[in-house]
């Protein structure tokens, strides 16, 4: 096989006409080349990757499993030079149509992830959006351009080449069903103590352990863990249904009438509230796309209006 470094680019994208018509001739119509050009394309693919990419039929050709995932894979390096070219060259956001990939915590893109598609498609309404999960491949994935912008809770280490800026600063309350026999009398350490405790699991911070449990241990207590899931559903309904509590965001209360956020108990400042970051790689930094795609994240953000905790009526002595 020879070095892949010596090839054409153009004969990749000569390879993906191929897979996809089925048809050489079609091939060459839709590339605007002539059918010579495409049989020498052919027999420098063929020199290169083997003799078994394409198996000939009575009206066409029939690509093998290689030439399909060599198409896949024209496919995923041709988008990131598509994005450069796009963000530098005549950028007008209300005509862009590339795509546009976002990854967020997951804990975020529940809480937040309709508010900030409507936001996008506002600023780029031609645009194709992937709003997805941030998982252990997507550093790897963000390093190489497939991903464009990242939200994340602070303090999870990013290397240098990912420009990192706070969004926001969210306060935490105590969440839980709507009248909570306890929690409508008083939040003191003392008095819910026993209650069960349902939280969200967030990749990269507390998957393995609540910081929740050290934090009771260090008052005495042993916390009561009845749930962790990933899903914000599942949470929901665990305490409209039960008298467990979550320590979280009141935004977990939005649009649910069933619930209610209460005060937190005695905590350190640095355990009532969660920073939220946004990010993108530092080499991006001057693209019209990427700056755009911060500012709507801010403005985003900096509009948000939290829901007040509701603090109980204090009967009269």
């Amino acid at each position: 096989m020879k070095e892949l470094q010596d090839l054409d680019l153009n004969l990749l994208k000569l390879l993906k006409a191929v897979v996809e018509t089925r048809n050489t001739h079609v091939a060459a119509d839709k590339l605007g080349i002539s059918q010579t050009s495409v049989s020498r394309g052919m027999a420098k693919l063929r020199e290169t990757f083997g003799d078994q990419l394409f198996i000939r039929k009575a009206h066409g050709v029939e690509p093998s499993e290689l030439a399909e995932k060599l198409a896949e894979a024209a496919d995923e390096m041709y988008s990131p030079l598509i994005k450069v070219v796009e963000s530098y060259h005549n950028f007008e956001p209300k005509e862009f149509t590339g795509e546009v990939t976002i990854a967020l915590n997951i804990f975020l893109l529940e809480l937040y992830g309709d508010g900030i598609f409507e936001a996008l498609q506002k600023v780029l309404p031609k645009a194709r959006f992937k709003l997805v999960y941030w998982q252990d491949k997507s550093l790897v994935e963000m390093l190489n351009g497939q991903v464009d912008y990242l939200l994340q809770l602070s303090g999870i280490p990013f290397p240098q080449d990912i420009y990192l800026h706070k969004l926001t600063e969210v306060k935490l309350s105590i969440v839980a069903r709507k009248n909570h026999p306890v929690l409508m009398k008083s939040s003191h350490w003392e008095d819910i103590h026993h209650l069960p405790i349902s939280r969200i699991l967030i990749d990269g911070i507390n998957t393995k352990r609540a910081p929740v449990e050290d934090l009771y241990k260090s008052k005495g207590y042993k916390a009561n863990m009845a749930l962790s899931t990933h899903s914000i559903t599942v949470l929901r309904n665990k305490l409209k249904h039960s008298d467990s509590i979550s320590f979280g965001s009141s935004f977990m209360t939005e649009g649910d009438s069933d619930l209610a956020c209460y005060p937190l108990p005695n905590l350190p400042k640095e355990l009532r509230q969660i920073v939220v970051d946004g990010g993108y790689l530092q080499s991006k930094r001057g693209f019209p796309l990427h700056q755009l795609l911060h500012q709507t994240m801010q403005h985003f953000f900096d509009n948000l209006a939290q829901p007040e905790v509701q603090y109980p009526e204090q009967s009269a002595t």
